[in-house]
């Protein structure tokens, strides 16, 4: 194998794009590893990571492209740029004939009325593009990541004394006039605003209110770390005062993981006889608290959608805890799937690509079976030592930062879930895998066809060896979303796939399989 390489200078592409451009010149003949992207110090440093760098590529600035590859005689490297041209440009083509402003300014000039930007450039320079901006009034969705706290607090300050929104950063989803931005799906209108602190969180909620029949005014996102105390809320604030000013909104919902305790207090203060229900889900945090402020206090996501629904129509927020299914169905389910299993087989491995989703079921799950193991753990001793092995029951969110350095997010890019649940499979204790497919814009075209043939394959693997591999699942995504949800569901079931329809419901039956294998197995 030999180390080839190319640089071109003062070539600049979308980072996203040459990640999925890099995965298919690795399927290539003769190519063994490959990094294709932009000369920054993160992608040098996952060239040098994977032995592939050159003098050349380490004087390599942000704006000159490279390619380098390990490969065999039959790779030539000027062959490989030439298909990366090609690939290059049939992306171009597929993203249509609109015309791409290059700065905010030039966009502003071609389109005046706009009132919002959507920015997502590299976090060095992400401050300065808001500030652009605001100071042009308009709303801001920052979905660039790696900005101080610092600076998200200032910016956060501008656009507040502005009358404007600043959503991020790190903002996946928002929902604005009836236009899904990033990762968002396609919901009917409706009467119900949410502000959301968590973006897989906030898709979880409002597909299942989609489900239930309503639709949504507006779905403003505030990046994960609004209601952390160093920025103390602000753009939550600004969504709840949005929303309560807004006529077409008749109920309010708030979603993130646990504030901090002074940030939840001023935030469940702002919403106290605003004269509209309150709906809120701080994902396992203080429900006295949030009942104390007059608002709704919910257990998961599923609930939240369900109690926003029934006060929208005038009902009774009640409780919602268990399945959509009878119990008579739920425990003929869960005999089926235990009384499969080898007698070696009692551990679970949750494989997320939504990180809410994931925090959510380790929740859900810790009362039915412990402790779990993972790479955002509920208590820092059940961190994993390494977060490529996992141990006893673990569950995992593929879209952290830990898994994604250098990579798309598994939204984007279904790959590395499948490699892992590949690797999870030489585990002969694992009896159940537990995973979410999120469907919308922003993510991957087919997210359910890229899982097939791994789920399929684990199935046999597992039948070959005498055992049997239960998996559960479920879909977030609606009718209307451009990714089939009914489609989607029905080839997941046809591979033997037990699809739920939220995430809690898969959930709460992945315990009762886990529990009642564990009762098996103690007799």
């Amino acid at each position: 194998m030999e180390l080839k390489y190319k640089v071109k200078k003062n070539t600049y592409y979308d980072s996203v794009t040459l990640m999925l451009i890099t995965k298919e010149i690795k399927k290539m003949d003769g190519v063994e590893e490959v990094l294709i992207g932009m000369g920054t110090d993160l992608n040098k440093e996952l060239v040098r990571n994977l032995s592939l760098i050159t003098e050349e590529i380490e004087a390599a600035g942000p704006n000159d492209f490279f390619v380098t590859l390990l490969g065999d005689e039959s790779v030539d490297i000027d062959n490989i740029v030439v298909e990366i041209d090609k690939l290059l440009n049939q992306k171009k083509k597929a993203s249509g004939g609109d015309y791409m402003p290059p700065t905010l300014e030039s966009a502003l000039n071609n389109q005046p009325d706009s009132n919002i930007a959507v920015i997502s450039v590299a976090g060095n320079y992400a401050a300065d593009e808001v500030r652009k901006a605001l100071d042009n009034d308009l709303h801001v969705m920052l979905f660039s990541d790696n900005v101080t706290m610092e600076d998200e607090r200032e910016l956060k300050e501008l656009a507040k004394e502005k009358g404007l929104l600043m959503m991020g950063p790190d903002c996946g989803t928002a929902i604005i006039n009836n236009v899904p931005l990033a990762f968002a799906n396609v919901i009917k209108k409706g009467n119900i605003g949410v502000v959301g602190a968590s973006g897989t969180g906030t898709q979880e909620v409002t597909v299942l209110v989609d489900k239930l029949g309503e639709g949504v005014s507006q779905v403003i996102g505030t990046g994960g770390r609004d209601l952390k105390e160093e920025i103390g809320g602000i753009m939550m604030l600004q969504g709840i005062e949005a929303l309560k000013n807004d006529p077409e909104t008749k109920v309010i919902v708030l979603i993130s993981k646990p504030p901090a305790e002074e940030v939840a207090e001023k935030v469940l203060k702002a919403t106290q006889n605003c004269g509209k229900p309150v709906v809120v889900d701080f994902i396992g945090g203080d429900r006295e608290l949030i009942e104390k402020y007059g608002a709704y206090a919910c257990s998961t996501l599923e609930d939240t959608a369900q109690k926003a629904v029934a006060l929208l129509r005038g009902e009774e927020a009640k409780e919602f805890e268990g399945f959509t299914l009878s119990d008579e169905e739920i425990n003929a389910l869960v005999e089926k799937e235990v009384s499969k299993f080898h007698p070696t087989q009692k551990y679970l491995r949750g494989l997320y690509t939504g990180g809410t989703l994931a925090d959510e079921a380790m929740k859900l799950l810790s009362k039915d079976i412990g402790d779990i193991y993972s790479n955002i753990p509920l208590t820092p001793e059940y961190k994993l030592q390494n977060i490529n092995k996992s141990t006893e029951n673990t569950c995992i969110d593929l879209g952290d930062d830990d898994f994604t350095a250098g990579k798309p997010h598994p939204m984007i890019d279904p790959s590395t879930r499948v490699d892992r649940l590949v690797k999870e499979m030489e585990d002969e204790e694992v009896a159940v895998v537990l995973m979410d497919f999120v469907l919308g814009y922003g993510a991957h075209e087919d997210p359910v066809g890229e899982m097939l043939e791994a789920i399929k394959d684990a199935k046999v693997s597992r039948e070959s060896k005498g055992q049997y591999l239960s998996v559960i699942a479920s879909v977030c995504g609606t009718e209307n979303d451009p990714q089939n949800l009914a489609e989607s569901q029905k080839r997941l079931e046809e591979a033997g796939v037990i699809v739920m329809p939220s995430n809690a419901q898969a959930v709460r039956l992945v315990g009762m399989v886990l529990k009642k294998n564990q009762l098996a197995l103690e007799v």
